[in-house]
């Protein structure tokens, strides 16, 4: 059969997707990916057929920062062009999309143009519920407060596309007009189940979940065997397990002022580290001799190499550093990335978050010696890596998504 996956955002963002589409093409699917153009390399590694967005993750994010609606305004800003990318006709050569875009924006509309099941798939917890609110909003003792926040979240990604999704609904797609309210009354549902590619040992599984809301367990790409070059090798085997420190896709403002608390702090905490460049280009000059350098190496290989790892908290990274089996910190920036960074401290495997606006060399420090030196943080981390790894993953998202397939086109 074939499926479609439609994703955009960072790398760690559409690479957990990229990961289920390897999956489902070894066990015999066909699988086209939507992604952004500049993503060709990983849907190339992952074997995938390949239809480009025009536009590229790292200048959007660098051109936002870390505000989250200006983020936001930025993705929308280019709201036209992912309509004109998919309106290709070929398009509809599909038998089931699956899509992460939020609240099933343009997936939803070529799905009912070709008749074809969807089914919504997320890396955060972005359902429905009673039980927290929705990311980004914060915690209020009010009642109906925590379901209320994931309308207007909605209402707010819709309100954005709306216009150009609804001029694409009826001049190219022959589709009406969609309603104010737009289509999440579906949402977790029989029409649109949500397949949610996080581990039910880190979120908790919300009792007003119905059915058609599925916990995948994280979709991590295959360990392929990776040699690491010399001097990496050489630099972790001469010492104590460093601490990694890197902050991925996040755009820094100022990364001399960044790099020289990381490197006091690991000097005052007596640790090695290794520093990862990023997007935010950290440890653009000389470094001591106690930290090395890199710029890309797989959290895979690396994380479970590591005494602890200091991160921006974003999904993909959180989930390597679960995995990993070692205390993990984060240093949040944006969104989704302050909730993952409390998951990780109300886990106890390791300290709280501290927001990166808030980033000091004795709050890091601090941070770097609990979770390196608390043997109870160590030991948490260690069993919540071995449930992680223990977790079927693929073949979990495998199983749901055959029977949508065998059902047929959804009503």
């Amino acid at each position: 059969m074939h499926i479609t996956i439609l994703a955009l955002g960072s790398r760690g963002d559409v690479q957990p997707y990229a990961a289920l589409g390897y999956g489902l093409k070894s066990a015999g699917h066909q699988v086209r990916f939507i992604t952004f153009e500049s993503f060709a390399p990983l849907v190339a590694e992952n074997e995938l057929d390949f239809h480009p967005i025009h536009g590229n993750a790292q200048a959007l994010v660098a051109n936002a920062g870390a505000d989250m609606l200006r983020l936001m305004r930025s993705f929308g800003s280019l709201a036209e062009g992912y309509a004109r990318d998919l309106s290709a006709p070929h398009l509809g050569e599909t038998d089931l999309i699956i899509n992460q875009l939020p609240a099933g924006l343009y997936g939803f509309d070529l799905a009912e143009k070709y008749g074809v099941p969807m089914a919504l798939a997320a890396v955060i917890p972005l359902a429905r519920t009673r039980l927290f609110p929705l990311m980004g909003f914060p915690k209020l003792p009010l009642p109906g407060y925590n379901k209320a926040t994931y309308f207007v979240g909605e209402q707010m990604a819709w309100q954005m596309f709306r216009p150009v999704i609804n001029r694409w609904r009826t001049q190219i797609l022959d589709l009406p007009p969609l309603p104010i309210s737009g289509y999440f009354g579906g949402l977790g549902t029989r029409k649109i189940p949500i397949l949610n590619g996080f581990s039910r040992h880190v979120v908790q599984c919300p009792s007003d979940w119905s059915e058609h809301i599925h916990m995948m367990g994280y979709w991590f790409p295959e360990d392929k065997h990776w040699e690491p070059p010399g001097d990496l090798s050489a630099f972790i085997e001469a010492g104590s397990p460093p601490v990694f420190i890197g902050f991925g896709s996040m755009p820094v403002k100022d990364p001399q002022r960044a790099t020289n608390i990381i490197l006091e702090a690991l000097k005052q905490s007596g640790q090695r580290g290794i520093l990862h460049t990023g997007w935010g280009n950290l440890g653009s000059k000389s470094l001591s001799d106690y930290v090395f350098k890199i710029d890309y190496v797989p959290y895979s290989w690396l994380f479970p190499r590591m005494a602890m790892i200091i991160h921006h908290g974003g999904s993909g990274t959180t989930a390597f550093g679960f995995r990993s089996g070692v205390p993990s910190c984060a240093i949040p920036f944006v969104f989704d990335q302050f909730y993952w960074g409390e998951r990780i401290a109300e886990l106890g495997v390791g300290p709280k978050p501290i927001a990166y606006k808030k980033l000091t060399v004795e709050k890091l420090r601090q941070a770097i010696r609990l979770g390196v030196g608390d043997p109870q943080v160590r030991q948490r981390a260690v069993e919540l890596g071995h449930k992680i790894q223990a977790e079927n993953e693929i073949e979990n998202a495998l199983s749901i998504i055959n029977k949508m397939l065998s059902t047929g086109r959804v009503e």
